[in-house]
């Protein structure tokens, strides 16, 4: 009786294990499933648009500085010592607002930062519910992306969910999806090696 309760552990053991090693896994190239997307592409456009007034209003800055440095170049003789360095302070002020404009605005979670992942946000939920969404069909425990963050050193291409998330999306338009544009290579179409 001993022996069989020893027998029936060590089977429950080895199911349990089995049904670890048996999950099922997959990956999706998140970035190329993102740049298909029209909301992705919109908010591009918004940003863009947004980091072109920004940098409108650094370069107004920028050219105030050149015209002060221009006076002054071309006053320079004229001024007492005093003058100079009252337009040389001056000078260097609005240098540093121009620096402190550029760091707000382009910098380290600038404006720009924020607005990024402000209009990310909600593309990003779209894509995670399709991800979820085809996950549980194909009844997979672990999708991992293959951008950049994760670096896949090798991927059975069976286990490439990419199209059936564009799918669920809507975005499947058959051989336009193709991530590299490349028809696939028949055996007959390889050139000898010689």
């Amino acid at each position: 009786m001993t022996n069989n309760k020893i027998i029936f552990s060590f089977l429950g053991l080895f199911l349990i294990n089995m049904q670890l090693f048996a999950q099922k896994f997959g990956y999706v190239d998140s970035e190329f499933v993102m740049k298909k997307m029209p909301s992705y592409e919109k908010a591009q456009v918004n940003l863009q648009n947004a980091a072109k007034k920004w940098q409108e209003d650094i370069q107004k800055t920028t050219q105030k500085i050149d015209k002060l440095k221009t006076d002054y170049l071309s006053e320079e003789l004229l001024l007492t010592d005093e003058l100079k360095k009252e337009k040389q302070e001056e000078i260097k002020k609005i240098e540093e607002e121009a620096r402190q404009l550029q760091n707000r605005t382009f910098g380290y979670e600038g404006q720009y930062d924020m607005r990024r992942k402000e209009l990310l946000k909600p593309v990003l939920e779209e894509m995670s519910k399709a991800i979820e969404k085809m996950a549980r069909k194909n009844k997979l425990q672990i999708v991992f992306s293959n951008a950049e963050g994760l670096t896949v050193l090798y991927a059975e291409p069976r286990h490439d969910y990419t199209e059936e998330v564009l799918e669920e999306l809507g975005l499947k338009e058959g051989e336009k999806n193709t991530k590299d544009n490349k028809k696939p290579v028949k055996e007959s179409e390889v050139p000898d090696k010689k």
